[in-house]
């Protein structure tokens, strides 16, 4: 890892903003193009949102995770990836707010939806699972970390299904939101053009992630903040702007679909960091560096994911505040976790 021994913590925070502001333009970006190419390719929001969306908004999130982890900072690695998760399912909460029409949960479920929350879940209890024996390798790979990429690769196949042929689809809703015509959109863009634009805004995303991993560290190191701390807030929380951004520009545009699969579809991809991680770590299984406030981040962001679910299966149409109550729970577990985290 580059040593930036020379900067002040003034610099270093400067361009931790930099890095962070970058993420918010190009994932605002990102998201009229996702939706276009959504329609032109025929893929549908539910799988553009969660692979190609999901998977570009994360980028900066594995930058920061596998550059941490092969620089040895084991802690920070794991407290990104879990921090990532935790910050954008909280996320979709502050969306629901600016829905104005039905609470999100209500206007987004959908079998894909559904079956890209369940995925998760089960995901995110694999590394749970690494507790009883963290140290166990393969070849210097815990099988957990294979695991996980089967599980998400499967779960893929899974999520296409219940978008291509859903055995069941939810009530439809009263009233659908009337959706913004968009200048841009009647541009003949080319196809090869759109993917191109797509994936140039992903590479800002990527390079934007390895500074906010950078400054993050020595942010670290100058104030005496722990690798836990400076991982699930500072770097989670910024790496997560796109999932944000876009969520956001989604529900605005009336994607409610792609605002909620680009989120949980990211989610699923973010988990795979520590498998990444764990090839990138040299000191043996990174799984041996869970400590008890990352097992409680997956703990909590099961339960938050759980809740999310039961809120598209529950599907109030209106709540206290314009805001589902699945969402407000959300939201507090969310701060009341991290407040937990930040002072324990």
């Amino acid at each position: 890892m580059t040593e930036f021994t020379s900067e002040s913590l003034t610099i270093s925070i400067s361009l931790f903003l930099v890095s962070a502001l970058a993420i918010g333009i190009s994932g605002t970006m990102m998201i009229g193009i996702a939706e276009r190419l959504a329609k032109r390719t025929g893929l549908g929001e539910a799988l553009m949102g969660a692979l190609f969306l999901g998977l570009s908004t994360s980028l900066p999130g594995i930058v920061t995770s596998v550059t941490a982890a092969f620089g040895g900072y084991a802690e920070l690695s794991i407290s990104n990836a879990l921090g990532d998760i935790a910050a954008q399912t909280a996320f979709l909460g502050i969306a629901d707010i600016t829905y104005l029409e039905f609470n999100l949960e209500y206007a987004a479920a959908s079998a894909a939806t559904l079956t890209q929350g369940t995925l998760l879940i089960v995901l995110l209890a694999i590394p749970l699972l690494t507790i009883a024996n963290p140290a166990f390798t393969v070849w210097g790979i815990h099988p957990a970390s294979i695991a996980l990429i089967a599980a998400y690769i499967f779960g893929l196949r899974l999520v296409a299904s219940a978008q291509n042929s859903p055995m069941w689809t939810p009530q439809k809703m009263e009233k659908l939101p009337i959706k913004k015509p968009d200048s841009a959109e009647s541009e003949p863009d080319g196809l090869i053009g759109l993917w191109l634009r797509f994936f140039l805004l992903a590479g800002v995303l990527a390079i934007a992630g390895y500074g906010l991993e950078q400054t993050g560290v020595r942010i670290a190191d100058y104030t005496n903040l722990s690798e836990n701390v400076v991982g699930s807030l500072f770097t989670a929380i910024s790496t997560s702007l796109p999932e944000l951004v876009t969520a956001l520009v989604a529900v605005r545009r009336g994607a409610l679909t792609l605002a909620v699969s680009n989120v949980l579809g990211g989610n699923s991809f973010d988990i795979l960091f520590l498998a990444f991680s764990d090839l990138a770590y040299r000191n043996g299984s990174i799984y041996q560096a869970l400590t008890e406030h990352e097992i409680f981040i997956l703990a909590l962001t099961i339960v938050m994911t759980g809740i999310l679910v039961l809120g598209l299966l529950r599907r109030e149409k209106h709540g206290i505040g314009n805001i589902g109550f699945e969402s407000f729970l959300v939201l507090l577990l969310y701060v009341v976790g991290f407040l937990l985290v930040s002072f324990s």
